[in-house]
């Protein structure tokens, strides 16, 4: 589903009115796969909700802990995104049948990453390590592993991105833009969202 969705976006907001009415408005966009980081207010009160929606693939994002992590599964998380590589939290979503995905920047975090039992690893943070050229790098000594740049990807570099050899990538910024959406400003959220998801791979 997240190969197939090809962008994940990155719900990240100060209150969890603000990120319940992103996820619903992206979801009315037609995407079927949203990140609540735990950095957002009552997120797992947000994931037990959303998860519920049939058709929705929700994960949690910034998941800092074991404790945390378990209780996103409780909620329903299908998948577990850690800015860097925390075995635990890898074990736990493994053992959950969720999807694993830490983050990692350089070949050394990568191979602990896959080493801890990694299903897809997050190049965190994506722009400042290099943008495509970095994935496209990395991807000549790791050619088959999956991974999910995030950090500055948005949906005019995120072509450039897949065709580096991303499986998907992960988005904020606009897509989730926390003015816009406390103004009331749907259509702008709206076509972001239809943005991102007319991706194609370069």
């Amino acid at each position: 589903m997240l190969r197939r969705a090809r962008v994940v976006p990155v719900i990240r907001t100060s209150t969890a009115a603000l990120a319940a009415t992103a996820c619903a408005w992206l979801r009315e966009a037609g995407m079927t796969v949203l990140e609540i980081t735990l950095t957002t207010p009552d997120a797992v009160a947000l994931i037990r909700e959303f998860a519920a929606e049939p058709g929705l693939l929700v994960g949690a994002g910034t998941v800092p802990d074991e404790a945390a992590a378990e209780a996103c599964l409780a909620a329903g998380a299908r998948f577990l995104v850690t800015p860097w590589v925390d075995p635990g939290v890898i074990a736990l979503a493994r053992a959950a049948g969720a999807c694993a995905m830490p983050g990692a920047m350089t070949p050394t975090e990568i191979r602990a990453a896959l080493a801890a039992g990694a299903d897809v690893v997050k190049i965190f943070p994506a722009s400042s390590a290099g943008g495509p050229a970095h994935v496209k790098a990395v991807r000549a000594v790791f050619p088959d592993v999956a991974f999910c740049p995030t950090g500055g990807v948005d949906a005019a570099n995120a072509p450039a991105y897949l065709a580096a050899g991303a499986a998907f990538v992960g988005i904020g910024g606009r897509l989730v833009d926390e003015a816009r959406i406390a103004a009331g400003d749907k259509s702008a959220i709206l076509r972001a969202a239809r943005e991102a998801l007319g991706i194609e791979q370069a």
